[in-house]
């Protein structure tokens, strides 16, 4: 296994997952996303940074996986993109919206549980 690492440069206060897809996705997804964090990719595989706990209430559509701990199997990816900024984060909705609309998935949010009232 391997952590994907945070370049020293970009500051992670939030935690690090990662979500990677089949390669043939990469391309798209970057190109349409309209802001990127950190993007690891090897011949197989691309992986984008996420805050820590993205995965909460939503499933992440097959082929995507879900990586928490930014811990991948051992592929060696290399650093294709980084950020402008000072973040190493993709916002995980619009790359969760995206890779559903490309894989033919609808959304499947999770259900929030129900709040009770003291009124």
């Amino acid at each position: 296994m391997t952590r994907l690492p945070v370049p020293a440069d970009l500051s992670a206060t939030l935690g690090c997952d990662a979500v990677g897809v089949p390669a043939r996705y990469g391309f798209r997804i970057l190109s349409r996303l309209p802001a990127k964090g950190c993007v690891y990719a090897d011949a197989d595989w691309w992986w984008w940074l996420v805050p820590a706990g993205s995965e909460h209430e939503l499933t992440w559509p097959l082929p995507a996986c879900y990586a928490p701990g930014a811990v991948i199997p051992d592929r060696r990816p290399r650093l294709i993109h980084h950020p402008d900024g000072d973040s190493p984060y993709t916002p995980p909705i619009p790359l969760y919206l995206l890779i559903c609309q490309l894989t033919g998935t609808a959304p499947a949010w999770g259900v929030p549980p129900p709040v009770s009232s003291a009124l």
